[in-house]
């Protein structure tokens, strides 16, 4: 049985053709879990969510990757952060009442960056490109054919309870061993349905698309969504920010306040909780 979010890839041995199937569940209502996202924006965040965790769990080498989506319209801005771990968490950043549909209306002129960090890499990959495309999915497949060279598809499913993605890639030998391989099967995905997308368990999809092809499907990778709050790390960012400037914060509105968006925690620190985090240290 597959672990409730998970990623699980596939080759059609007969065509040189990969792929990869994501359903996020559990993580994906944990990424939604007090937001109060308006239904376009969740759907906008759970695509690429799903997307997000396809590219991570496609990787050579195993690296912590994260995507954003800045723009100017209501929604300003989408991440998705994902350790190798394929641990996930993510957030959008939009105004109150936000008008306007699919992504064109609600992100506006904007960019995708691409931040990749990697054992070994000194500094962090980085890739800036524009958004070229109607759709998170159109976005992402421009992205992949150009740091690819190779042709893709990508066809992207969210609803509240689950978000899927399913990704298809043409390989170098492809059309060596069947010329209308590629074609043939861009066909059959066009007949899948949104709701198999979300409904369906991998093994099941691609044996009602793909019934004639010989399917070499790999072992599924659970998804999570764990990151615990960490009042200690906020503490230090107190301690940085110094004993003065947190105490006048905290006379002026009662307490300090401080929202993590990305892990989806809120921090509290009351005069008893400051005094604390800058209480000398004593030495034996």
């Amino acid at each position: 049985m597959n672990p409730t979010s998970h990623i699980q890839r596939f080759l059609l041995e007969n065509l040189d053709i990969r792929g990869s199937i994501v359903k996020l569940t559990d993580v994906w209502q944990a990424l939604q879990r007090g937001r109060a996202y308006p239904p376009a924006v969740a759907e906008l965040l759970g695509e690429m969510a799903a997307v997000s965790t396809m590219i991570a769990g496609n990787l050579k080498q195993p690296g912590r990757l994260t995507f954003q989506i800045q723009g100017n319209g209501p929604v300003s801005l989408l991440v998705v952060d994902c350790l190798e771990t394929l641990n996930l968490r993510g957030y959008a950043k939009s105004e109150r009442t936000v008008v306007g549909a699919g992504l064109a209306g609600l992100v506006g002129g904007g960019h995708l960056q691409l931040s990749l960090e990697m054992e070994g890499l000194e500094q962090p990959y980085q890739s800036l490109v524009p958004l070229e495309g109607g759709s998170i999915a159109e976005v992402f497949v421009h992205y992949l054919e150009c740091s690819e060279q190779q042709p893709a598809a990508l066809w992207l499913a969210c609803d509240p309870d689950t978000s899927a993605a399913f990704f298809v890639q043409k390989l170098p030998g492809a059309d060596a061993k069947d010329a209308d391989g590629w074609t043939r099967i861009l066909t059959l995905m066009q007949t899948m349905r949104r709701k198999e997308l979300l409904a369906l368990d991998p093994a099941a999809l691609l044996q009602r698309l793909f019934a004639e092809e010989d399917i070499s499907l790999y072992p599924a990778r659970a998804v999570t969504c764990h990151w615990p709050p960490d009042p200690e790390k906020i503490a230090a960012m107190l301690r940085a920010l110094g004993e003065e400037e947190t105490r006048a914060i905290a006379d002026e509105r009662g307490e300090v306040i401080i929202r993590d968006e990305l892990s989806n925690h809120t921090y509290h620190f009351d005069a008893e909780d400051i005094a604390a985090v800058f209480k000398p240290i004593t030495l034996h």
